[in-house]
């Protein structure tokens, strides 16, 4: 195509020399971004292979646990016993086990505690709790006592606890493939969930005198052993959360008689701990919840709540015994109390019939009763189509004290209505996607066991993505905010030193950036890769491989990465040196376009449009205002003082020049000669990658017709030169307005540079000083009912 011309100019330029990518001399060039991530990801090996997948040797430790405790409602305790039967999978011969203490984490020389930064501001009022963030827990005789450490025989065995974690020493190592039993006698107070802000406790309700009790972190348990870390034994810091092994479990929990328990696992003993009405009800709820309309069935209603909380079995010698079992799950939490309303259904999810429960108090109606069990039901249902299908028999959603938190079957969940049963869209939306959050934890990291204490993102930036996909097919119209690319744009503004990569350990997050870092930026760079990188067919099924693979398995991030490759076909290794290694920010500038033709060399035409050019030249204001005078010049007025240019007319078609253009036409291919007489439009694009993070162009024309066209280009555009490019893209219409990432698919964090020409923004002002928003102000609901009666007065509805 050389001898295609472009006018540029009015200098001949050859089209190769415009398209030509910007590519820097190699002894010049620094760019490393799109080569493989190599050393930085660990070796491949035979228990981890390179394709992402478990490798032969692949082992996971399992620890069975079956638990007897009392839950006392006057003093706010547990008392309990457990024997773990630990089975050693490894190849290694195992001395003694490490086990998690998560209570100790309250006492107030807890490291959690002690390695908090506070600070006295002067200017201001302080809080005692600035000042000692462990405050709340003085006086508090919060943490484990650890009773007795036996053997199968009764023996004691030696045992040493450090802070939140707890040696057992073993009277000789357990062999590969052996397996080992021991007991622990313990108790705790129970935490006031509220007061010290943690996952799991009790909430108090002094108008009517009872508590909810959301229950876990409560028990002794095993700590990961496994071929990348040896044993996982990081303590427990509160913001990281949990390293967990797979095993069986029971559960017999005494409680107070009046007392409705929820747990994780299935019911083993209904007919002893459920009234005749409440069986009934029970069985009534199966099988149901398979059409849109069907609402669960209230196995325990209100009313019969609210009389429970009026004649509370103060006795404790009242009780019942609850029995639970959940096999092959990570953990295991339960809640407790008489408040409980409890509703069920059971829909088919994947074949298979599994319990949606939800167990809260009356303050959470109507909200709960019309949303929470429905919401459990659809969470399985987007889950189970997009991961694996959903294996265990049961999922719990509990309101109570803890705003959101997750085991397995168990989720604790916030969103209470006002005392009126008002509430605003806000608290509405919150129900709704804290349910399908927590819910959703079932998969990741309940079933996909990663390590949360190391790596936060795995389970939580994981979960807040599908939370977001199924948020929207709850309701189109859903605020997904975390999955939006344009919503994680003030966390990438901020300064690269208040941020950490989102490969970062989960206790080593910057404080006040949890958020960002472990849920909506690795949320957000899935649904970048899904709807821009790679498409979402390709990303689905990477994505659900990985699920397949790493279900009730312990994955780290390589096998998560190296799986979206090897099931794609899709280079990513830029992507996760970007996003995930990195802090710099998506930034992308158009900073010129040019505008050249190809010259048809037809002489009809050049001539014609360079006599039009030259006329246009000479349209100047004096030439204008001399119009008039024309006549009045020598040349005018005397015929001797003109020649043979006087006449010429150098714009003048002649034959010479058809045979020229004749020729011309004959050197080309079918190719050339089309791409000549097509009049087509060729814009040069300049383009800089100010933040650093490469990211696909996707630019949007607007025609001088009304109409636009979008052009989308790979991030490997940027592999020569990650600073600045060249692309020129040809059109057979003229564009009248370029735009950058017109969809806001990238997260750029400056989009007023990404058009050209520039548009203006308008900047606007405020001219009245706006008040602040007061406490107590009307919700919607509670104005709509204010205005009720006035609307009734006047005969509308």
């Amino acid at each position: 195509m050389q001898k295609i011309l472009l006018l540029m100019a009015g200098l001949p330029l050859c089209i190769f020399s415009a398209t030509a990518q910007q590519q820097s001399p190699p002894s010049q060039r620094a760019n490393t971004r799109f080569e493989q991530l190599g050393p930085v990801l660990p070796t491949p090996n035979t228990f981890r292979t390179a394709a992402g997948a478990p490798g032969r040797d692949y082992f996971q430790n399992r620890a069975d646990y079956d638990i007897k405790a009392t839950l006392d409602d006057v003093t706010q305790k547990i008392t309990a016993s457990e024997v773990i039967t630990y089975h050693n999978k490894s190849t290694d011969a195992l001395p003694y086990l490490w086990l998690q203490l998560d209570q100790n984490l309250f006492k107030p020389d807890a490291i959690g505690n002690t390695a908090r930064t506070s600070s006295i501001n002067t200017s201001r009022a302080t809080s005692i709790r600035q000042i000692d963030p462990s405050a709340s827990l003085t006086g508090k005789d919060y943490g484990y006592k650890i009773t007795a450490v036996r053997d199968q025989a009764g023996k004691p065995l030696t045992y040493t606890i450090n802070q939140t974690m707890m040696r057992v020493d073993l009277p000789a190592p357990i062999k590969p493939g052996g397996s080992y039993s021991f007991s622990i006698d313990w108790n705790f107070n129970i935490v006031d969930a509220k007061q010290t802000g943690a996952r799991s406790g009790y909430e108090y309700f002094p108008k009517d005198g009872n508590y909810i009790y959301e229950i876990a972190q409560w028990f002794p348990r095993l700590c990961v052993y496994n071929d990348v870390t040896g044993w996982q034994n990081k303590q427990f810091l509160g913001q990281g959360e949990f390293a967990l092994i797979f095993g069986n479990y029971k559960l017999t929990l005494t409680a107070p008689s009046d007392h409705i328990v929820g747990a994780t696992g299935e019911l083993q003993n209904p007919t002893q701990v459920l009234s005749a009405t409440q069986l009934k009800r029970w069985n009534d709820a199966k099988n149901r919840g398979d059409k849109r309309g069907d609402n669960p069935v209230q196995i325990v209603t209100q009313a019969e709540a609210e009389a429970a909380e009026k004649a509370k079995a103060s006795d404790v010698k009242r009780t019942k015994t609850w029995v639970y079992k959940a096999d092959n799950v990570r953990d295991f939490a339960f809640a407790s109390s008489r408040k409980f309303i409890w509703d069920a259904m059971q829909p088919n999810v994947e074949g298979k019939r599994v319990w949606a429960m939800s167990l809260y108090p009356k303050e959470a109606n109507p909200l709960w009763g019309q949303y929470s069990t429905r919401l459990i039901a659809h969470t399985l249902h987007a889950y189970s189509r997009r991961t694996i299908a959903y294996p265990y028999p049961v999922a719990y959603s509990v309101h109570g004290p803890v705003g959101g938190m997750e085991y397995p079957m168990m989720s604790f969940n916030g969103a209470r209505p006002e005392a009126d049963g008002t509430y605003s869209v806000g608290t509405k939306n919150f129900l709704i996607s804290v349910v399908i959050h927590e819910v959703g934890h079932n998969f990741f990291p309940m079933i996909v066991n990663s390590d949360e204490r190391q790596w936060s993102w795995m389970d939580e930036g994981l979960n807040s993505f599908l939370e977001g996909l199924a948020c929207l097919e709850w309701d189109a119209n859903f605020p997904a905010h975390g999955i939006d690319p344009q919503y994680i744009v003030p966390y990438m503004q901020l300064d690269s030193t208040q941020q950490v990569p989102i490969m970062s350990s989960s206790d080593n997050i910057l404080a006040g950036t949890f958020g960002p870092n472990a849920y909506t930026k690795p949320a957000t760079g899935l649904n970048i890769l899904r709807e821009t990188v790679m498409g979402r067919e390709l990303f689905d099924y990477a994505f659900k491989e990985y699920a397949r693979r790493w279900a009730f398995k312990s994955p780290e991030p390589a096998d998560f990465f190296r799986t979206m490759e090897d099931a794609s076909g899709v280079d990513l290794d830029w992507f996760w040196k970007g996003w995930f290694y990195g802090v710099q920010p998506v930034d992308q500038t158009l900073t010129n376009v040019s505008w050249n033709q190809a010259s048809s060399q037809n002489p009809d035409i050049t001539k014609s449009e360079a006599r039009a050019a030259a006329q246009q030249k000479l349209n100047t204001i004096s030439r204008q205002r001399d119009a008039l005078s024309k006549d009045q010049t020598v040349v005018a007025q005397d015929s001797s003082m003109r020649d043979f240019y006087n006449q010429y007319d150098p714009y003048a078609v002649t034959a010479e020049d058809r045979k020229k253009y004749q020729d011309y036409l004959a050197s080309l291919t079918q190719e050339e000669r089309l791409l000549a007489e097509a009049g087509t439009n060729f814009y040069t694009l300049s383009l800089q990658n100010k933040g650093g993070m490469p990211m696909p162009v996707i630019v949007r024309m607007e025609f001088e017709d009304g109409t636009d066209s979008v052009a989308r280009f790979p991030a490997e555009i940027w592999r020569f030169n990650d600073a600045s490019i060249k692309k020129v893209i040809a059109t057979t219409k003229k564009v009248k307005q370029w735009t950058l990432d017109p969809f806001y698919e990238i997260a750029d964090i400056n989009t007023e540079d990404n058009s050209f020409p520039r548009v203006a923004q308008p900047s606007r002002f405020q001219l009245f000083k706006q008040q602040n928003r007061a406490t107590g102000i009307p919700n919607p609901m509670q104005q709509q009912r204010q205005q009720a009666p006035a609307r009734q007065g006047t005969g509308q509805n």
